[in-house]
């Protein structure tokens, strides 16, 4: 026995799910310029006319110490041994962050070589 008309069944509506695609979308398109790769010209690649001929200058950031070309030195010795390496102060320092360091640790070795009057920070992996 049938009480009345069945009801009929809807379809659901797939614009709701096409609007947030759209926002996705849109959202990523925007974000992704924030990412733009930065161009560093420095005098040490292979293409330049020159080749480096200085002292090694490399700073290896620990979690609680720093070394300067494998030899660990206290925070504060360091500027004045990276002193007598330097030719000027625009001369390039490559500072590597090693095992685990904290990134505010980095960024007090690189307060510091700032302070000195370094100009030259490269930091790489």
């Amino acid at each position: 026995m049938q009480l009345g008309p069945s009801p009929t069944r809807r379809k659901p509506s797939l614009t709701p799910m096409i609007d947030v695609v759209f926002l996705l979308l849109v959202f990523f398109m925007l974000a992704s310029r924030f990412g733009q790769d930065v161009e560093i010209n420095l005098p040490l690649t292979a293409a330049s006319d020159k080749p480096y001929t200085g002292p090694p200058r490399l700073i290896e950031v620990l979690p609680s110490a720093v070394k300067l070309n494998g030899v660990e030195l206290a925070p504060d010795v360091l500027v004045a041994e990276l002193g007598q390496m330097m030719l000027s102060h625009t001369d390039a320092i490559i500072l590597r962050p090693r095992e685990e360091a904290e990134l505010q640790r980095i960024v007090e070795v690189m307060e510091a070589l700032s302070k000195a009057g370094y100009e030259t920070l490269v930091l790489v992996e």
